[in-house]
C-alpha cells in the first residue's frame, strides 16, 4: 500500500516528497495546526509509519499519532488532534484520548520523550484493536472496540515541525499475507464549510469602483439597486457597472437562501444579549447600563446573509470607561436557537470575528493585524461593514475601504453578528439609500470627492495654462492652536509659550510623484521639548478630526520625528537621519514620494535615504509643529519667501548655513577613492580615519578633529604620487599647519588668525575658495579670514586633508557654505554606520587567502566575485578580539542568481589553506575542515548542520548599501549585526581563535569592509575615572561593584489607559478590567541601580500577574498597547519564569513565576555594567535574564491581570554584586537557606507562600492521614514548599552544608515540608549547628507509630526498619535469618542526603487519593527530614542495583548512609510529595 498523506491537512503544513513529508510552517511562531492525515483508509494489521525528521525546543508537547473514522476530504481541520470527534483515537505523551477525552492515562512510552530519527506508528489489528508502535517494538494494545474504515492521524504539535512517511505495511514478524480488499476511501467534494482564514487567493480591490457607484448613488444618478433580477422596482443597472455591486437588503431584492426565496431587509434580530435593547424598527442596537457592565451586548441579523451583501453598521455612542470596543464578524448559529454568550468571542465554533486589528476564528486569534485599522480606535460614527462574496472570501470594510480578504471558506449560511462590547454602547444598521450617514465615512470615501483624486488630471483644469501645476499650500483646516496666514503658504502657532502641541496643518492637495513638499522652519521658542514633524498621511484635510499630534494618528500616516520615523503611531526606524529637535530658525526640512512608492525626508536639502515602502499614491503632505517649532512657509519659489520674524532671539533661531536662506549647493562632496597608503575611506566617502600619519583627498569642505592640516592642492588625485607629509608637495599646494601657510611646502605667513593644533574633537574646520582667488578658513563656521591669494583662477583645485599627529579621523559634514551648521551635533550627515571612535582603530582587511572566484582590491578592503555564483570566501585578515565587530557593505548584486552572502566564523585559519584554488570549498556550506558558525538566510549552522531557524532577518533580503557584520562576544556567542542592529546571539559555545568568514554567493558579487579593529587603550585614550579617590593595588585587583537602589524614580505620567498615578507617582493602580496597565519611570534607569516595586494588591478574580522589565524607547510620547508582549521594539520583559525580548521567548524556566508572587513580595530590575539584565525578587538576583540592554533604557511594568496595585520603593539600601545576600553568614548555621536574623525575608505580616496551589494541596493530603496536631510545630513559617515557584521565589540554593565536620546535603525541591514538634529534652541549638541533615523514605502506614516513637530506630514496623518478613526487604540492610533472634537483632535504618534517593518508590511507596476539594485522584509519597548525629552512620553504596547517577552532587558510591545507634536521629520535618 502507497505510504502517502492526504493532499488536505491543517492550515500550517506544508506538503513535499510525493505528500510523504510534512512540514509545519512558522514553528517558532506557531505551534499547532499541524494536523495530516493518511491518504487512504488504513488495513488490518498495517503499521502505518512516520519518522520525526525536525524537533524544535520553543514549545511543550510533541509528536501526537492515531486514528479517525473522518474523511479527510469532508474534514473541517481543527488546531491539534485533540480536537477531533466523530471517533477518533489520539496517543499524546502516554495518554490515549477518545474524541478529545482520556480513557488510558499511562500508555506504552511517552512521545514527547522522543527525538529526531525516531519512528512511530499506528496499527489496527484484525480484532479492532489499536496498537501504539515505536521504533519497531509494539507498545501493546491502546484501545479496543475500533471500526473497520479508520484513517492515520499525525499531529506535528509542539516541538515536532516536520515527519516523512516511512511505510504502511504489516510488521516484519508477520507472516500472513496482507489482504487488498479493503474498499478505497471516496473523496467526497470537500463542503465549503471550512473557517480557516489564511489569504490563498487574490481579491481585486473593488473600494474605488465601489465608492464611485456610492457617490454616484448619493446624487440620485443611481435610484435602483444593481444587479437584481427583474421585479416591479428594478430598472436595468447603468452600462459598465459590474454585476458584484452589493444589493440593497431593504429595496426589495430577492435571493435564494436555502432554497426559499426571501426579500425581507437586513435588520437585527429580535433576539439579542440580555442587556440589549433594539429601537427604530431593530435597524439599532443599545447596550443597557453602559456604565456597569461591558459585555452581554451580542446582536445578530434576522436572516443570513446574501453572497455579495454588505452588512454595515454605524457606530453611534461610545464609552471612556472600558477596554476593548465593538466587535464583528458572521456565525453559523440560527439565533432562533442560540444560547447568547456574554461575548462572542466566546463561542467556540462556526464563528468568525474581527476584534481590534485581529481576527479570531471560533473564538481563537488566527490573524493578529489583519488589517491597519483598530476597531478598538474608530469613533462615534464611524462604519464597519462586513460581505461574504460569492466564492465564499469574508471581507471587512471599515468607513468603506475594503480591508481585504479576512477569511476564505466561508460557510454558504452566515448570520452577521455584532457584539457591543467595552466601550460600544450603540450601533444603527446603514442601508446602501442613506445618503446622511454615508456623507459621514472618513478617508478614503470623502477623498473620492475631491475633484483632483481618482480622475485624469488633464481633465481637471480647462485652462490653456493646464499643465503648470496647483501651487502647494497649507489647507484652511488645521489643528485647533494652528493657524494659517499669508494666503496658505505660512503656518503658525500663535500661542506657542502657552500650547506645545496641536499644531498639525496639511497641504491642501495631494502630493503628485516626486514632488517634494519643504518648509522652512520661520520661529522657534524654548520653552517646549521636541519639535517640528514632517510626513504624509492619506487623510483628506477636509474630512480630518485633527488630532493633538500626528502621531496619534493610527491609520494612513508616515512621520518622521526627532530622528525616527514611525508609521500609524508605531516607530518604524529607530535612527534615521538628522535629529529635527536640533533644527533651528532658518532650516528646511522636506519629503517627497517617489513613484516607486518609496518615501524619502530631507533636511536642509540633504536626502536622508529611503524611510518607508509601498506609501500609495495620492498622499498629503503634513507638518507638526510640536514642541519648539512655532511657524513654518512651504519653500516652492525662493523669491517670493517671505523674510523671518524679526523675534528671532525668542528661541532657537540661529540660521544653518545649509538652510536655503544661506548657500544652495547640490553638490554631493565626498573622498576620493584615491588616498594615502595607511587611510582608509568609510561611510560612503563622508567619513577618513587612519593609524599613522597619511594624506586623504576630498573634492570639497571638510570636518577634522585634533592636529590636522588642511588646505587645497591643483594636482589632480590621480596625478600625485602620495607623499608622508602634504606640506612635502613642491607645486601647485598650499596648506594651513598650526598657524602657518605653506605654499609648495614653504612657509609664506605666520600667526594665522587660529591654531589647528589647538583644536579638539568636535571642531569644525571648512576652507572655501572665492571668485577672486583668495583662500579663506572656517573653524565652527566663523571665517578666519583671508589665509592667501593667487590661487589659479578657472582651474580645479581640490580639498585635502592631512591627518598628520594626534587626529585619527574626520567626516565631511556638509558642503553649503562658510556658517554655523546647526546639524553638527551629529558628525554623519545622512544615516550612517557607527565609527568605533575616537578610540584609534586600523581599518580591517581581507586575507590573501579566498576563493578561486575573489578579487582583493583597494589595499584589500573590497572584494568582488568575478566568476559563477560560487567560490567566493573570504576571511579576514587576524583573528578577531573579543567584541570587535567586522563589518562590510553590500556594493554590487546581480539578480540573475538566487542565494545571498553568508558570514560566521571560523577555527581554520587562513595561511593553513594550501592553495587559493583547490584548498577552499566552493561554498561556505560545504567548508568543515575546522569548525565554522555561520548563518545563511535566518538559519544558524555549525559545520554544515542546522542549529537555529528563524534567526534575525533573513540575508537574502540584502541588497546594495546594506551593512552586515559578525563579531564573538566576550560571553562566546556570535552575535550577527545587519545595519548596525544587533540580531542577538547566533551561536553560543564559539571558540576563542576564530576568523570571520564570508561568502559572496549567489547574488552578492561584490562587499567592502566598513569597519577598523579598536586598538588598546593607552593610559592617554583612557577615560578619566569616576572617582576621585585613587584605589590601591587591592582594591584594583578585587573590586567590589557596588549597586545602589534609585530613591528618585518616579513612574511618567504617560501610561496605560487604566492606570491611575497618587503619591507622588510613586503608586501606581489599575482601575478597571485585567490589560492596559503599563507603566515607565520618568527617568532612565542607571547602570548598576536597582529599581524595585513592591506588589501591594492582587485580584484572584483574574489569571496570570505582573510583568517586569526595559525599554529602549523614549517613553514621553509613547503610545502603550494593552499588554507588555505587543510590545516589539527594543524591549525586554520577564514574564511568568520567561524571559522575552520584542515579544519572542529568548528564555525559559528563568526565577521565579512571576504569576506566584503573594502581595508584599519586592521585585527589582537592574542593568550590570556589561549591560546585561538581572532581576531581584525580594531581594536576591535571579541571574543574567539578557544581554546588550541599551543605553539608556527605562524600566517597564505591566499591572496585568491579578495584580492591581504597585508601589516604587523609596529605600536606600546597598547590594554587593560580588556577593549575595547571604555573604555575611555561616553556612554552617543555616537549616534550608535560611537564617532568621540575617537572611532577608518578606514583612512578618506576609505569607509569602500564602498563594501556592501546591502547598495547599500537600496539605490537605496531611488532614487526610489525621495525625495528631500535636505532632507539628505551631509556627506555620517554619512549613515549607519546595515546588518550583517558591524555592526560586526564596531564592534557595540546590545544596548546602551542615553539621560539623561539615557535610553536604541537598534540599527537596518537589515535595512540601511540615515541621514537626522537637522534644524539648533535645539539646537544640548543638543539634541544629553540629548535627548532619539527611532524608528517610517511608509509607503511610508507618508515619504514626514512627511519629509515636520521636525516633527511626526506636524498633517501630516500618518499612525502614528490620521486619521478620521479606516483604520489606527492599528497604533492610540485612535480612534476619530463620533461627535468630528478633530483639537481638541490631536495627539497621537507611538514609541518604538526597530526596532523589531517599524519594524513590522502593522506600517511599506512592498512595492514591482523591482531593477533597477538585475530587480529583493523585499519587502522594511520604518521608522525613531528619537530623543525624555525625559518627553515628556509615557511608556507603546504593543498594537498590541502579547504574545512572541519582544526584549529580552525590555518587552512587556514597549516596546510603547506614544507622543502628538509638538517639543518632532527630526528626524534623515531615515531607509530602504530590503528583
Amino acid at each position: 500500500m502507497a505510504a502517502e498523506l492526504h493532499s488536505r491537512s491543517g492550515k500550517l503544513i506544508g506538503l513535499s516528497n510525493s505528500n510523504r513529508t510534512a512540514q509545519r510552517n512558522q514553528p517558532i511562531q506557531e505551534f499547532n495546526h499541524g494536523l495530516v492525515l493518511s491518504r487512504e483508509p488504513l488495513r488490518d494489521r498495517d503499521v502505518f509509519t512516520v519518522r520525526i525528521d525536525k524537533k524544535v525546543n520553543s514549545w511543550s508537547g510533541s509528536i501526537e499519532i492515531g486514528v479517525t473514522a473522518l474523511d479527510p476530504a469532508t474534514l473541517d481541520f481543527p488546531s491539534s488532534a485533540t480536537g477531533l470527534k466523530g471517533g477518533s483515537w489520539i496517543v499524546s505523551g502516554y495518554s490515549v484520548l477518545l474524541d478529545g477525552r482520556s480513557i488510558l492515562e499511562e500508555y506504552g512510552r511517552d512521545l514527547d520523550q522522543l527525538g529526531e530519527g525516531d519512528l512511530v506508528g499506528i496499527q489496527r489489528d484484525t480484532q479492532g484493536n489499536l496498537h501504539l508502535w515505536v521504533n519497531g517494538e509494539d507498545c501493546g494494545v491502546a484501545a479496543t472496540g475500533l471500526p473497520p474504515r479508520l484513517w492515520a492521524v499525525i499531529d506535528l504539535y509542539g516541538k515536532c515541525t516536520q515527519i516523512t512517511v516511512v511505510s504502511s505495511e504489516p510488521p516484519p514478524s508477520d507472516q500472513e499475507t496482507s489482504e487488498d480488499s479493503e474498499e478505497q476511501a471516496e473523496a467526497a467534494a470537500p463542503f465549503p464549510n471550512s473557517l480557516g482564514t489564511e489569504n490563498g487567493f487574490g481579491e481585486q480591490d473593488l473600494s474605488d469602483f465601489v465608492n464611485s457607484a456610492i457617490l454616484s448613488a448619493y446624487s440620485n444618478s443611481v435610484s435602483e439597486p444593481m444587479d437584481v433580477p427583474r421585479c416591479s422596482q428594478g430598472n436595468s443597472p447603468p452600462e459598465g457597472l459590474g454585476a458584484s455591486l452589493t444589493v440593497a437588503p431593504n429595496l426589495g431584492s430577492i435571493s435564494p437562501i436555502g432554497g426559499v426565496m426571501t426579500n425581507d431587509a437586513l435588520l437585527f434580530h429580535e433576539k439579542c444579549g440580555t442587556l440589549i435593547k433594539l429601537s427604530n424598527n431593530n435597524k439599532t442596537a443599545e447596550r443597557r447600563r453602559p456604565l456597569d457592565e461591558f459585555n452581554n451586548g451580542v446582536v445578530m441579523t434576522n436572516r443570513p446573509l446574501r453572497d455579495n451583501e454588505m452588512f454595515e453598521i454605524r457606530i453611534d455612542k461610545l464609552v471612556d470607561k472600558w477596554s476593548g470596543s465593538i466587535e464583528i464578524g458572521v456565525t453559523t448559529h440560527n439565533p432562533n436557537n442560540l444560547d447568547y454568550p456574554a461575548t462572542m468571542t466566546n463561542l467556540r465554533s462556526g464563528t468568525i470575528m474581527m476584534s481590534g486589528s485581529g481576527i479570531l476564528t471560533n473564538g481563537k486569534g488566527t490573524r493578529r493585524e489583519y488589517c491597519e485599522f483598530s476597531l478598538d480606535e474608530l469613533q462615534e460614527g464611524d462604519h464597519i461593514g462586513l460581505m461574504r462574496k460569492s466564492n465564499g472570501a469574508l471581507h471587512f470594510y471599515i468607513n468603506g475601504i475594503d480591508q481585504g480578504v479576512a477569511a476564505t471558506q466561508t460557510p454558504t449560511v452566515v448570520y452577521g453578528v455584532v457584539d457591543l462590547y467595552g466601550m460600544a454602547v450603540k450601533v444603527t444598521i446603514v442601508h446602501n439609500h442613506n445618503h446622511s450617514d454615508r456623507l459621514r465615512r472618513n478617508n478614503a470615501i470623502m477623498r473620492a470627492l475631491s475633484p483632483d483624486v481618482g480622475r485624469n488630471r488633464t481633465a481637471l483644469h480647462l485652462s490653456t495654462d493646464s499643465d503648470v501645476p496647483e501651487r502647494l499650500l497649507f489647507h484652511s483646516n488645521c489643528g485647533q492652536k494652528a493657524a494659517i496666514i499669508n494666503d496658505g503658504k505660512t503656518a503658525l502657532r500663535p500661542h506657542a509659550t502657552d500650547d506645545f502641541n496641536h499644531g498639525v496643518v496639511l497641504s491642501s492637495r495631494p502630493l503628485r510623484s516626486n514632488e517634494v513638499f519643504q518648509v522652512r522652519i520661520d520661529k522657534m521658542v524654548d520653552k517646549w521639548a521636541g519639535s517640528i514633524e514632517i510626513g504624509v498621511t492619506t487623510h483628506n484635510p477636509a474630512y480630518l478630526q485633527l488630532p493633538s499630534t500626528m502621531t496619534n494618528l493610527r491609520s494612513g500616516t508616515w512621520m518622521m520625528t526627532g530622528n525616527g520615523v514611525m508609521h500609524n503611531g508605531t516607530t518604524i526606524l529607530d535612527e534615521y537621519g538628522h535629529n529635527l529637535d536640533r533644527l533651528k530658525a532658518g532650516d528646511t526640512v522636506g519629503v517627497v514620494r517617489k513613484d516607486d512608492g518609496s518615501l524619502h525626508f530631507f533636511v536642509n536639502g540633504v536626502a536622508q535615504g529611503p524611510a518607508a515602502w509601498n506609501v500609495p499614491p495620492n498622499v498629503y503632505a503634513v507638518v507638526d509643529l510640536y514642541g519648539q517649532a512655532a511657524q513654518a512657509t512651504i519653500m516652492d519659489d525662493l523669491a517670493d519667501l517671505p523674510p523671518l520674524p524679526d523675534d528671532v532671539s525668542e528661541g532657537n533661531n540661529q540660521l544653518s548655513p545649509v538652510s536655503p536662506c544661506s548657500v544652495m549647493s547640490a553638490t554631493d562632496l565626498r573622498f576620493h577613492h584615491l588616498h594615502g597608503n595607511n587611510a582608509v575611506i568609510t561611510n560612503g566617502g563622508r567619513t577618513a580615519l587612519r593609524q599613522n600619519c597619511r594624506i586623504l583627498f576630498s573634492s570639497g569642505v571638510c570636518g577634522m578633529e585634533r592636529s590636522i592640516e588642511a588646505g587645497v592642492t591643483a594636482i589632480r588625485p590621480e596625478d600625485l604620487e602620495f607623499p608622508n607629509t602634504m606640506t612635502d608637495i613642491d607645486y601647485d599646494t598650499w596648506m594651513l599647519s598650526g598657524t602657518a601657510i605653506m605654499q609648495d611646502g614653504n612657509t609664506m605667513r605666520n600667526n594665522y588668525g587660529c591654531d589647528l593644533d589647538s583644536l579638539t574633537t568636535g571642531s569644525r574646520i571648512g576652507m572655501m575658495r572665492s571668485a577672486s582667488g583668495d583662500l579663506h578658513y572656517y573653524i565652527n563656521g566663523v571665517d578666519q579670514g583671508v589665509a592667501c591669494s593667487g590661487l589659479p583662477p578657472g582651474k580645479e583645485v581640490f580639498a585635502v586633508i592631512d591627518l598628520y599627529g594626534q587626529c585619527v579621523q574626520v567626516s565631511i559634514t556638509s558642503s553649503s557654505g562658510p556658517l554655523d551648521n546647526s546639524l553638527s551635533t551629529s558628525n554623519n550627515t545622512e544615516k550612517s554606520f557607527p565609527i568605533q571612535s575616537p578610540v584609534p582603530g586600523v581599518a580591517h582587511r581581507f586575507h590573501s587567502k579566498h576563493g578561486k572566484n575573489i578579487l582583493v582590491q583597494n589595499d584589500g578592503c573590497q572584494a568582488i566575485r568575478a566568476g559563477d555564483f560560487s567560490h567566493g570566501i573570504v576571511f579576514s585578515m587576524k583573528e578577531l578580539k573579543s567584541d570587535e565587530l567586522f563589518e562590510v557593505k553590500i556594493d554590487q548584486v546581480d539578480d540573475q542568481w538566487s542565494g545571498s552572502l553568508h558570514i560566521g566564523l571560523t577555527t581554520l585559519q587562513p595561511s593553513d589553506i594550501p592553495c587559493i584554488a583547490t584548498g577552499l570549498s566552493a561554498s561556505l556550506l560545504e567548508l568543515r575542515s575546522k569548525v565554522t558558525w555561520l548563518v545563511t538566510g535566518s538559519e544558524v549552522r555549525r559545520n554544515g548542520i542546522l542549529q537555529k531557524q528563524n534567526y534575525g532577518c533573513s540575508l537574502d533580503r540584502l541588497g546594495v548599501g546594506n551593512r552586515v557584520g559578525v563579531k564573538r562576544c566576550s560571553d562566546d556567542t556570535m552575535h550577527i549585526l545587519i545595519d548596525g542592529e544587533d540580531m542577538g546571539p547566533a551561536a553560543t559555545a564559539v571558540a576563542k581563535n576564530v576568523y570571520a568568514v564570508l561568502d559572496l554567493y549567489g547574488k552578492i558579487t561584490s562587499i567592502s569592509i566598513v569597519s577598523s579593529t579598536v586598538l588598546e587603550e593607552t593610559e592617554s585614550t583612557k577615560a578619566p575615572s569616576l572617582s576621585s579617590d585613587s584605589c590601591s593595588e587591592e582594591e584594583e585587583e578585587e573590586p567590589t561593584p557596588q549597586v545602589r537602589v534609585v530613591s528618585t524614580m518616579e513612574f511618567l505620567e504617560n501610561h496605560g489607559k487604566n492606570i491611575l498615578l497618587s503619591n507622588q507617582n510613586f503608586t501606581a493602580t489599575r482601575v478597571s478590567s485585567y490589560n492596559q496597565g503599563l507603566l515607565v519611570t520618568s527617568q532612565p534607569l542607571p547602570r548598576q541601580h536597582l529599581f524595585q516595586v513592591q506588589i501591594d494588591r492582587l485580584n484572584p478574580t483574574w489569571t496570570s500577574s505582573l510583568s517586569l522589565g526595559v525599554i529602549g524607547n523614549c517613553p514621553e510620547r509613547f503610545n502603550f498597547p494593552s499588554t507588555a508582549c505587543c510590545l516589539k521594539r527594543s524591549t525586554w520583559l520577564v514574564q511568568r519564569d520567561s524571559v522575552f525580548h520584542n515579544s519572542l521567548k529568548i528564555c525559559e524556566n528563568y526565577g521565579p513565576n512571576l504569576d506566584t508572587c503573594p502581595e508584599g513580595t519586592l521585585l527589582g530590575i537592574l542593568v550590570d555594567g556589561n549591560n546585561c539584565l538581572h532581576l531581584y525578587v525580594n531581594g536576591i538576583d535571579q541571574g543574567l535574564a539578557a544581554q546588550d540592554i541599551p543605553n539608556p533604557c527605562f524600566p517597564l511594568v505591566d499591572l496585568y491581570g491579578q495584580c492591581e496595585q504597585v508601589r516604587y520603593l523609596l529605600v536606600n539600601m546597598l547590594y554587593y554584586a560580588s556577593g549575595s545576600t547571604f555573604a555575611d553568614m555561616e553556612k554552617a548555621d543555616m537549616v534550608d537557606g535560611i537564617k532568621e536574623s540575617v537572611c532577608w525575608t518578606p514583612p512578618p505580616e506576609v505569607n509569602p507562600m500564602k498563594t501556592c496551589e501546591y502547598q495547599a494541596l500537600c496539605t490537605r493530603f496531611k488532614d487526610l492521614l489525621t495525625l495528631p496536631d500535636g505532632y507539628f510545630n505551631e509556627d506555620a513559617k517554619l512549613n515549607l514548599c519546595y515546588c518550583e515557584s517558591c524555592h526560586k521565589l526564596r531564592g534557595d540554593e540546590a545544596y548546602y552544608k551542615r553539621g560539623e565536620p561539615p557535610r553536604d546535603y541537598a534540599l527537596p525541591f518537589g515535595w512540601c515540608r511540615f515541621a514537626l514538634r522537637i522534644n524539648p529534652r533535645s539539646d537544640m541549638a548543638n543539634t541544629f549547628k553540629k548535627w548532619h541533615i539527611a532524608y528517610h523514605g517511608c509509607s503511610v502506614g508507618t508515619l504514626r507509630t514512627t511519629l509515636d516513637q520521636c525516633e527511626l530506630v526506636s524498633g517501630s514496623l516500618s518499612v525502614f526498619s528490620v521486619a521478620p518478613t521479606k516483604v520489606d526487604v527492599q528497604n533492610e540492610y540485612t535480612e534476619t535469618e530463620e533461627n535468630s533472634a528478633p530483639e537481638r537483632e541490631a536495627v539497621k535504618v537507611k538514609l541518604s542526603p538526597t530526596m532523589r534517593y531517599s524519594g524513590l518508590e522502593a522506600f517511599a511507596p506512592k498512595v492514591q487519593f482523591r482531593d477533597p476539594r477538585s475530587h480529583r485522584c493523585h499519587q502522594a509519597q511520604v518521608a522525613f527530614q531528619v537530623c543525624v548525629r555525625p559518627g553515628s552512620y556509615k557511608v556507603g553504596a546504593q543498594s537498590l542495583g541502579i547504574v545512572e547517577a541519582l544526584d549529580p552532587r552525590f555518587s552512587n558510591s556514597e549516596i546510603e548512609w547506614i544507622t543502628k545507634e538509638k538517639g543518632g536521629t532527630l526528626l524534623y520535618g515531615l515531607l509530602i510529595r504530590v503528583e
